[in-house]
């Protein structure tokens, strides 16, 4: 069986702790390698490798290091389908939705091809009697990501791109669930130039994540995951002195006006609520139809695209819409939640629990559901699901439909769809939550903005990629200088002002 360990300095580092997790693969319920977890010692080990290479590259010029970058996007581009399928067979999401797990990845890695730029500081001449002032972005250090397992591509670069284009040295926690796509992008970036030391793939469970926290020698965290736990991490780690972001659960509303196009306010559900099998933070989970005769006219179209989806493993070919989940506890919660559903009282109008797929009946696949008549009492409307689960819940007017969204206590990502410019401009500049879109159903920005949630779905004052991802990963230092012809004689005994 394979076996995955780390890849620290520029190598494979087989695990030392005798302690190791299984990967399955999500398609057939095999297992299919088992992925080291490291011991303290071991992280500590990484972390040393990091301190000792960080300097050189923390002096390397700007432009140079976005020299690796563009080399690292040009290797993305050959090897894409490889990690892909590495990425698919690991995860179980579709190869189209595998290569584009890669590629919102790879468009971050091009935003920091702009480090030279990004990295400028300011300067005034003459701020006062012959003083200049200027200010630079300086490294943090050693640096740490811990990465979900719905995005092994992706968000890791999210988190090592920025983070290594300032001048950091990166310690990487994936996911234990999919750790294969990681470490060839550490590969990857080895090959591009990257000196050894500099990014470093740690594999592990809690105690690593804790060995990251607690270190002295990071200087910096990013976290992706549920909210429980992104709390637990923006603590602890702010607790040690950390400069910390984390990312959290959502429950993603979209909200359909009686004007909106339905048809593709449809298109827009189907692809948004059960792409990835729901595992996605930005996936629409809530729709908000407003008035009677909209809901009723959105579940109808609903009920046949949601019967129809065609569900099956990646190798089955582009035109499957989602894959399995991605363990087999996944597909038991999403199952639990589902007959909470019922048990609570809304009508679960198409009903996947007892999908089966043939030749396939150990994996972990689970058919797509739709609730209609969600309360906002239920535990399917208040908690994140994580699978293909999409419930309607009825607004009696816009108002309404608004404060479903500005009740809830995640603020990730909201949709509205509407014809009305009034309407959604209306709804753009009061919403509570971090990611709008309008016609748009899952607004994830591109990576020259930044990406992030409000309210419990975000900790911190920073978000990912985009202007904060390099704001997160430097410190600001102001230097005040004056030469000896501009200086006085004799001692100044008041603070300096520009009087």
């Amino acid at each position: 069986m394979k076996t995955i360990g780390h890849f620290i300095g520029g190598k494979h580092v087989e695990g030392t702790s005798g302690r190791a997790s299984d990967v399955y693969n999500p398609a057939t319920g095999e297992v299919q390698a088992q992925v080291a977890l490291a011991s303290k010692s071991e992280l500590d080990a990484a972390i040393e490798n990091a301190k000792a290479a960080q300097p050189a590259w923390a002096a390397t010029n700007p432009q140079r290091r976005a020299r690796v970058m563009m080399r690292f996007v040009d290797l993305l581009h050959r090897d894409m389908d490889k990690l892909a399928e590495a990425l698919s067979k690991e995860h179980g999401k579709t190869f189209p939705d595998a290569k584009g797990d890669v590629i919102r990845g790879l468009e971050v890695a091009e935003f920091c091809i702009g480090a030279p730029h990004l990295l400028k500081g300011e300067f005034t001449e003459g701020a006062g009697p012959g003083i200049d002032i200027h200010s630079v972005r300086q490294p943090l250090g050693v640096v740490a990501g811990i990465t979900p397992f719905n995005f092994p591509a992706m968000i890791p670069m999210w988190k090592f791109c920025p983070a290594i284009a300032c001048g950091n040295a990166f310690i990487l926690k994936p996911s234990e669930r999919d750790p294969s796509v990681p470490i060839m992008l550490a590969e990857l970036m080895i090959e591009a130039g990257l000196p050894e030391g500099i990014l470093n793939v740690v594999n592990g469970d809690k105690e690593a994540v804790d060995g990251i926290l607690d270190h002295p020698d990071i200087e910096a965290v990013g976290f992706v995951g549920s909210t429980p736990i992104a709390e637990y991490v923006y603590t602890r780690g702010c607790a040690a002195g950390k400069r910390v972001q984390c990312f959290g659960g959502a429950k993603n509303h979209m909200i359909i006006m009686p004007d909106a196009d339905m048809d593709q306010a449809v298109d827009a559900l189907i692809g948004a609520g059960y792409g990835a099998a729901g595992e996605r933070c930005m996936a629409v989970s809530v729709a908000v139809p407003v008035g009677e005769e909209t809901a009723d006219r959105l579940v109808e179209k609903l009920i046949p695209r949601v019967e129809n989806l065609k569900i099956a493993p990646y190798t089955a070919g582009d035109d499957v819409d989602f894959g399995p989940l991605v363990t087999k506890e996944a597909h038991a919660r999403v199952k639990g939640y589902v007959d909470a559903g019922v048990k609570e009282g809304a009508e679960l109008v198409v009903d996947g629990r007892n999908f089966s797929m043939q030749g396939y009946e150990d994996g972990f696949f689970m058919g797509a559901c739709l609730f209609d008549k969600v309360t906002r009492d239920m535990s399917i409307y208040k908690e994140e699901i994580f699978g293909p689960v999409l419930s309607v819940v009825r607004a009696k007017d816009y108002e309404d439909g608004l404060d479903l969204a500005m009740s809830h206590e995640y603020g990730n990502g909201v949709a509205i769809f509407t014809r009305d410019g009034d309407a959604a401009r209306d709804f753009s500049a009061r919403i509570n939550i971090g990611m709008v879109g309008v016609n748009v159903p899952i607004p994830v920005p591109l990576a020259y903005y930044t990406f992030g949630g409000w309210k419990r779905s975000g900790f911190g004052d920073l978000n990912q990629h985009g202007p904060d991802a390099f704001r997160f990963y430097t410190r600001t230092k102001t230097i005040t200088s004056r030469w000896p012809s501009g200086i006085k004689e004799g001692a100044e005994f008041v603070i300096p002002t520009m009087s």
